[in-house]
């Protein structure tokens, strides 16, 4: 009766601590807070010092309030892409509040980060700030002082007066044809006089006083008469000063300037080179994507790289741009099975497929595993039985021989199904849990039966994990719990029994 009764009792203990058990890990996993507080400006105009702002500025404060979390916790600012994506955030500098001027005292509850925007920002006005944990924790969307969740930053890192077109004021096209006007590059004698010695800068372009649509680049095909400008484009924080000089754009009689490939377009790159040929004129300004050539100066350019190439030629009496989009001969193919230059996963005995399909003329193929090609492994399909880095080598053996490379990766996948997680553990072994948990990608906390933390990482190592002290061992097999909180996910929860 005695024993029963003891019995009894030790169940009901049992529940009451499993209770509390719960709770208090239900607490834990919701205890962690960051509180944004509203930012104290509705957009960041970041500079360096410069001679149109001496003092430069280019430190922004963020404050918010904590909770849950131990007081060597540390925090930093994320910046989305300017898109307002966090996919791959942005992290700027930290400023240490006392480098900071007049930075307001921390509490254990409110706290403040200074911050410094990146010099190669690209400027954008969707941009959105959260603030992160050492641990993880991400907060919500800061808000400005005039509540919008996304907002303005732009770096100045240009101001003042540039030109276009060497210092023209004004330009003629011929009937037909077309003008370039480009942004100049810095003088030696005035270094860094232009903008394009930083080109993550956008840009303006004005026609008659109106914007020009759609036109952000340092360069501008002009095919109708008018007066146009350029300003460095930075949004609301843009300065009327930041601007070039205006030149009058007019037409004239004469032809359009045209540019040809010797070798024809789309060209094979395997041959050789191709000779591209503008119209004569009376001098030739020659560009590959927008950056003005070195050296070339005549009326033929031979090159064997693709691009969008143009030519400023001067006919006296009009000037006129050719442009063509010249391309390469490549063979159309495509690998399936795979997502290439991703990662990909099969389980570990698993047979994957992988196939390649082209219409090169008179392909072979060739398999890589690890940089080795694979024996036999010569056909448009390949049975994946291992893990490691492969390549798909199609080659066209035509008169112009054309080679395109695929390269994957396939790793093992392991089942991370909370299930798995041993429960079960002999005092003198680690215990071991899924990858996906280890090496700060998840917090790990184990409890004992009356719900004291005995252990608790936020970069679990399975090689030198729980316990790392021994334990003590009673009449019965100790019971233990656990909380997983992987990063940006639900907790796991489970229990693990010690026994001898």
């Amino acid at each position: 009766m005695k024993s029963k009764l003891y019995s009894y009792l030790y169940s009901i203990k049992f529940c009451f601590l499993l209770i509390v058990f719960f709770l208090l890990s239900n607490f834990t996993s919701v205890a962690q807070t960051i509180l944004p507080q509203k930012l104290g400006y509705p957009r960041i105009c970041a500079n360096i010092p410069n001679i149109d702002y001496p003092s430069g500025y280019n430190r922004y404060e963020v404050f918010f309030k904590i909770s849950g979390f131990p007081a060597n916790e540390t925090f930093f600012v994320l910046l989305s892409d300017d898109k307002g994506n966090f996919t791959n955030p942005i992290k700027p500098k930290i400023i240490p509040n006392g480098a900071a001027p007049n930075p307001p005292a921390d509490t254990p509850t409110d706290k403040t980060l200074t911050f410094e925007v990146p010099s190669d920002l690209v400027g954008s006005d969707i941009y959105g700030l959260k603030i992160q944990s050492s641990s993880g924790v991400v907060s919500q969307l800061f808000k400005t002082s005039d509540l919008q969740s996304s907002f303005p930053i732009h770096f100045l890192s240009y101001s003042g007066t540039f030109y276009i077109n060497n210092k023209s004021d004004a330009l003629s096209f011929c009937n037909g044809g077309s003008v370039t006007l480009s942004v100049d590059n810095s003088t030696p004698s005035i270094p860094d006089s232009s903008p394009l010695q930083y080109p993550q800068l956008k840009y303006n372009w004005y026609k008659n006083g109106v914007l020009v649509p759609n036109e952000t680049k340092s360069s501008l095909s002009v095919k109708q008469a008018g007066e146009y400008y350029v300003e460095v484009n930075y949004g609301p924080c843009s300065d009327i000063n930041t601007r070039s000089q205006s030149v009058k754009v007019s037409g004239a009689s004469g032809s359009g300037a045209v540019i040809s490939s010797s070798s024809g377009n789309p060209f094979c790159s395997s041959l050789g080179s191709t000779t591209l040929s503008v119209s004569s004129g009376n001098s030739y300004v020659w560009r590959r994507d927008n950056t003005v050539i070195d050296g070339a100066i005549s009326s033929n350019y031979i090159t064997n790289l693709p691009g969008t190439y143009t030519c400023d030629v001067d006919f006296g009496g009009c000037k006129s741009t050719g442009s063509i989009d010249l391309k390469v001969l490549t063979n159309t193919s495509a690998v399936s099975g795979v997502e290439v230059g991703e990662v990909n996963y099969i389980v570990e005995g698993e047979t994957k497929n992988v196939a390649i399909t082209t219409d090169a003329v008179s392909p072979t193929f060739q398999w890589l595993l690890n940089g080795i090609a694979i024996p036999g492994a010569d056909t448009n399909t390949l049975d994946i039985t291992a893990q490691g880095s492969y390549k798909a080598i199609v080659t066209q053996n035509s008169s112009c021989a054309i080679t395109t490379e695929f390269p994957f990766e396939i790793s093992y996948k392991v089942s991370y199904d909370v299930v798995k997680i041993s429960n079960i553990l002999t005092p003198a072994h680690s215990w071991i849990i899924p990858e996906e948990y280890t090496g700060g990608k998840a917090k790990v906390m184990i409890l004992s039966s009356l719900g004291k933390i005995v252990f608790e990482s936020y970069n679990y190592d399975n090689y030198n994990g729980w316990p790392q002290t021994a334990i003590e061992f009673t009449n019965f097999n100790p019971v233990y719990y656990y909380i997983i909180t992987p990063n940006g996910g639900s907790a796991k929860k489970g229990s693990i029994t010690l026994v001898k």
